[in-house]
């Protein structure tokens, strides 16, 4: 089967951080949702997604495609039942089609329920709904991929850092760098991939993963459920935090309930609030009812999108959402949704220069001997002119 993990209607309560991406291309827990999908079917996938995304991540077609929805993480019990599937039968999840075999993909409509035959999946599942479900849920997600990545693994020796915890719920690859640190397993697992490294004085407590060629800085203190994807640098404070990868918060401050997508930077004691004075539940700008909206959590902080940056001593109030390629600085706290492509802070807002953003993006990828090629370029054109369904600033 030819599988596809397609972007069903909730894309668009995951933006900013499915702008650049497609829903499965989101990191919760150990892995993004693509890599999960594909250790368990030990198969390749391709994306439906926007088509303004497709350059960068193709759509492949046969005669026998299996088409899951990239906002479910897969178990065991998914995976055995996805593939029992015959063609033109489907997974219904709470009435929604999560899975569908099929030939005739250029007329499928996958809210025609009817038009499959159909059986409803019975068992519990991981689905990512809204921006906020991805620290709110990382707990589960790290638990799970903990498990199904350590099966018959061993970790270092427990010699060169003080650990609490049962030894079971710790990972550390062999190319792992440790040294005189804290860890502590009592209310989750750690997982140190190949080329992290942790320094000196830092306490970690689980559940926590750090990605690879990742560093925690000397001193920095993180509580889970965290999850710092591949190629970062964190430090200061941290609580439940979930970076995809290349981004960075090097030095002191507070981040928490967080999500930070990739190639972002936060300046030395930026801070974002995580909790209300009043206790009260946070609200939430959503791109779909263009207003705030009621998460029902308690802890709500930031969820910033790709390429956004912070000045130093930034602060962020409860609930704020930022947009990709902003640049955001100056004193007091920033409005709690800046929309993309913003440029300034408190006393004055503006939009970013396309070609300054796009040369900025080009020394940065460079720092990481990586080319910000043509792809990037017009991705970054097509936001700043068209699909940028943002406030007016």
């Amino acid at each position: 089967m030819n599988c596809i993990l397609f972007d069903s209607a909730r894309r668009i309560n995951l933006l900013p951080l499915t702008l650049m991406r497609p829903m499965a291309d989101i990191r919760i827990g150990i892995m993004t949702i693509r890599e999960k999908w594909e250790k368990y079917l030990n198969s390749e996938t391709s994306s439906l997604t926007e088509e303004y995304l497709s350059a960068k991540f193709p759509l492949i077609k046969s005669d026998d495609n299996l088409l899951i929805d990239g906002s479910v993480c897969p178990t065991k019990a998914l995976v055995d039942q996805i593939l029992k599937l015959k063609m033109e039968e489907a997974i219904l999840y709470k009435g929604d089609i999560i899975a569908v075999r099929t030939e005739v993909f250029n007329k499928i409509d996958l809210n025609a329920v009817d038009k499959f035959k159909h059986f409803e999946f019975e068992g519990s599942l991981l689905r990512i709904e809204n921006s906020w479900d991805i620290f709110s849920k990382n707990t589960q997600a790290l638990e799970q991929d903990y498990e199904f990545l350590t099966l018959n693994k061993q970790t270092q020796n427990l010699e060169s850092y003080s650990f609490k915890g049962s030894k079971k719920n710790i990972y550390i690859h062999p190319e792992a760098k440790v040294k005189h640190c804290f860890l502590n397993t009592d209310a989750g697992p750690i997982y140190l991939d190949k080329g992290s490294e942790v320094m000196e004085g830092a306490m970690i407590r689980g559940p926590f993963y750090l990605g690879q060629n990742s560093t925690v800085k000397m001193g920095a203190k993180i509580y889970g459920a965290t999850t710092i994807g591949p190629d970062c640098k964190v430090g200061g404070e941290l609580n439940n935090v979930v970076m995809f990868s290349y981004s960075n918060k090097g030095h002191e401050g507070f981040l928490g309930n967080a999500v930070i997508a990739e190639w972002c930077n936060i300046g030395a004691d930026t801070n974002n609030s995580n909790l209300k004075n009043t206790y009260d539940h946070v609200k939430l700008w959503s791109y779909k009812e263009r207003k705030f909206v009621n998460t029902k959590l308690q802890f709500c902080g930031l969820i910033m999108g790709d390429h956004s940056k912070t000045g130093i001593n930034t602060m962020f109030n409860t609930g704020t959402v930022v947009g990709v390629v902003s640049n955001i600085f100056g004193s007091g706290f920033q409005r709690n949704f800046i929309p993309s492509f913003s440029w300034g802070g408190t006393a004055k807002m503006i939009k970013h220069d396309l070609k300054r953003a796009i040369i900025t993006a080009e020394q940065v990828y460079k720092r990481r001997n990586l080319e910000f090629g043509e792809y990037e370029s017009e991705l970054f054109s097509y936001l700043y002119s068209e699909g940028l369904k943002d406030a007016q600033l």
